[in-house]
This record gives structure tokens, C-alpha cells and sequence, in this order.
């Protein structure tokens, strides 16, 4: 438990980064998840606007620190990869 009022309010500050944390995070894995049924549907032009949407949100999640950035551009990078396959055939 925190005895002193700064560590009081560092402990106010964590719950609240953490709930915005956990929501950013759901959101970008939702999103990339919507992406890759998409891919996998063979519907190009639904699975090119997902995709952009989830490189979006992970850039988003990168940039607040929510998510690192090597893996937010990794993710983005086998997302797009995965499109381009996709136009491929």
C-alpha cells in the first residue's frame, strides 16, 4: 500500500495507463485479426481497407508506447506481405 502521496498518486496513474493500455491494445489486435480473415477470404478490396486500418492502429500503439516499435512495424510488414500475396494470384 502507498504511504506517501506521490506513490499514491503513481498508483492512481498506473490504473488508469493500464485500462488505456489494455483498450488500445484490444482494439489494434482486433483489428489485425479482421485483417487477416480478410486476407484469408480473398476479398482484396475488404482485406486492402483492413489492413490499412490495422497498420494504422499499430502506428498509433507504437507511437503512445503501448506496443514496441519493431513489433508493431513486423506486424504491419507480414499483414502487408500477406496482401500482396493476395493480389498475387
Amino acid at each position: 500500500m502507498a504511504n506517501h502521496p506521490s506513490a499514491e498518486k503513481r498508483n492512481r496513474q498506473r490504473i488508469t495507463q493500464t485500462a488505456r493500455n489494455n483498450s488500445v491494445t484490444s482494439t489494434v489486435r482486433t483489428a489485425v485479426k479482421k485483417a487477416r480473415v480478410a486476407i484469408g477470404a480473398g476479398d482484396s478490396a475488404s482485406a486492402k481497407d483492413a489492413v490499412a486500418k490495422a497498420s494504422s492502429l499499430l502506428a498509433r500503439a507504437a507511437s503512445k508506447g503501448v506496443l514496441n516499435d519493431r513489433t508493431a512495424s513486423r506486424t504491419t510488414s507480414r499483414i502487408q506481405a500477406q496482401l500482396t500475396k493476395l493480389g498475387a494470384r
